[in-house]
């Protein structure tokens, strides 16, 4: 149990014996100002009224009825109009070390999910061409989170759902077609809204030289789906399943569901089209389903689609997309809870992201080569790397504005956030391979760690101590930008005592109690690169 635990357990003691409710849940946060102690709650100020007491005495009862011993604390104050400032004791924050130690590669890890499964959706890009840097943000953000939940206990999988029916696969077929014209030496024209990248023709002279036997909108969308996946393989990510949209109308999904959604109806008649009522469930106007010429609209394949989520028990279901997604996310929900199965509100969840702008020497890339009208995950990872790559996409809040600075990711410089963490983790390597050293050899029990009191020593060991809450915090939210932030905090206060203090060649207990801090940091910062998809070199 971490000192923050022990704290959070004796003010939920402490209250209950002071009236508090059986389900008070203190919050503890970490000071922006060290001189205000190591943690820090609200609780007096939040009870007052429920206690009838002033925030200020409440928090002095609490400080009272507290047994200091058992949580760790060294000294309580009191500020402001009710604030608890704690302070630990110096040998009992260095402890926390040794359950680092102990835990190595699942350090971090809780089982907040039970074993349960979820489904998480991402990318799920038309087969229409190579994946744009949006597809990589999105490939990056589904797949950190994706880790976050399978290292909080989720059982995961991962899911690209495939558009490959439509207008826009129309306009692909359309487009090879075109093509392939030009290539006989016959007059022809793209399509509006037809795809001019140099991919295009590359299609057109493959289908022209070997076709299979397929149709020219089957070759297209088989050949791209391979370029797709070799895309993904350059970035390091990987699917459990691969949905065809295709499939939901060869099944009969999509008009299972369109008679499930008439059945309770939820549905009606208006202008030669049938129309669900989804103002019943929060949308700004109802929407039509299937248009009068018989053809269905968009959102209803992705009712369909999730639809087959459910049943395949994905009662818990997370779709990571682009924000031009928004105006889906009501609809597809309102579509999912007028079917009569039992779908909660708010099902499934969205995680959903900004666009990516690319810059290089201090102007916008635009276009790539190949793909002609936009900067493709490949051409990135070709040029910075995967691991900054994946770094870059995730360093910000996905739904934040990001700019892809391509000189900065290329650049090996502590300027360079993911250069700057790897070289942390690379440097506390480095002192057992001088020292020659196994740092598996080290045994949490034979070291002293209280003996680590210099404040470069406490602020690291406090920032290693907390990546468990931060890893919580960040799979709960479904935000991965916490990790990284983090690692970037605790690579600096890493880097500082590095360059502070020396580990080999002191006095016996100082040089293994500070091995047990340099392979605290090497476990933590390893681990927290690893939940982002980022290597780890032990040299650089």
């Amino acid at each position: 149990m971490t000192a923050a635990d022990q704290i959070r357990a004796e003010l939920i003691r402490a209250a209950r014996e002071l009236g508090a409710p059986e389900n008070v849940a203190p919050v503890l946060e970490r000071p922006r100002d060290p001189s205000h102690g190591d943690w820090a709650t609200n609780l007096a100020m939040v009870l007052a009224k429920q206690l009838r007491s002033r925030p200020r005495d409440l928090a002095q009862r609490l400080r009272d009825t507290i047994q200091l011993g058992a949580a760790g604390v060294s000294r309580i104050d009191i500020a402001g109009p009710g604030f608890m400032n704690f302070w630990i004791d110096a040998g009992r924050i260095a402890s926390g070390l040794g359950e680092i130690l102990a835990s190595d590669d699942r350090y971090g890890s809780n089982a907040a999910g039970q074993g349960r499964v979820v489904n998480v959706e991402f990318v799920s890009a038309n087969p229409t061409g190579p994946l744009h840097v949006g597809h990589g943000r999105q490939a990056a953000l589904g797949d950190a989170i994706s880790t976050l939940l399978e290292f909080t206990g989720w059982k995961v999988t991962r899911e690209f759902y495939y558009n490959d029916a439509g207008v826009q696969i129309d306009n692909l077929a359309a487009s090879v077609d075109a093509r392939l014209k030009e290539l006989r030496g016959e007059p022809s024209r793209l399509p509006e809204g037809g795809y001019h990248g140099e991919y295009i023709r590359e299609l057109a002279e493959r289908y022209a030289e070997d076709s299979d036997g397929l149709s020219v909108r089957d070759f297209a969308v088989r050949e791209l789906r391979k370029e797709q996946d070799l895309d993904l393989q350059a970035f390091g990510v990987r699917f459990d399943r691969y949905f065809l949209e295709s499939s939901l109308y060869t099944d009969g999904m999509v008009d299972e569901t369109v008679r499930m959604l008439t059945a309770s109806g939820k549905t009606y008649e208006s202008d030669g089209a049938l129309w669900l009522r989804t103002t019943e469930f929060g949308d700004d106007k109802d929407r039509v389903m299937r248009k009068r010429d018989g053809t269905y609209t968009y959102f209803l394949p992705d009712v369909a689609y999730h639809v087959t989520k459910w049943e395949r028990g994905f009662h818990r279901a997370i779709d990571v997309q682009g924000a031009d997604h928004h105006s889906t996310v009501t609809r597809v929900r309102a579509g999912l809870r007028a079917l009569p199965i039992g779908i909660e509100p708010g099902y499934p969840e969205y995680v959903l992201h900004q666009m990516v702008t690319v810059m290089k020497h201090g102007e916008e890339v635009k276009i790539s080569k190949r793909a002609g009208s936009y900067v493709t995950v490949r051409d990135l990872v070709n040029e910075v790397g995967r691991d900054a790559v994946r770094y870059f996409f995730l360093m910000r809040k996905s739904d934040s504005q990001l700019i892809f600075n391509v000189d900065l990711a290329a650049s090996q410089s502590e300027e360079n956030p993911v250069y700057y963490i790897q070289m942390a983790h690379a440097r506390m390597c480095g002192i057992f391979r001088v020292g020659a050293i196994d740092p598996r050899a080290l045994l949490p029990d034979q070291i002293r760690f209280e003996v680590l009191t210099e404040p470069e020593e406490q602020d690291l060991i406090k920032a290693l101590v907390d990546f468990p809450e931060v890893v919580a915090s960040a799979a709960e939210s479904l935000e991965p930008h916490r990790v990284a932030t983090y690692l970037l905090e605790t690579a600096r206060l890493a880097h500082l005592w590095y360059h502070k203090h020396h580990v080999l060649e002191q006095a016996e207990e100082i040089t293994r109690a500070r091995l047990g801090l340099a392979r605290g940091a090497q476990i933590v910062l390893r681990n927290g690169m690893r939940l982002l998809g980022i290597t780890s070199p032990e040299r650089m």
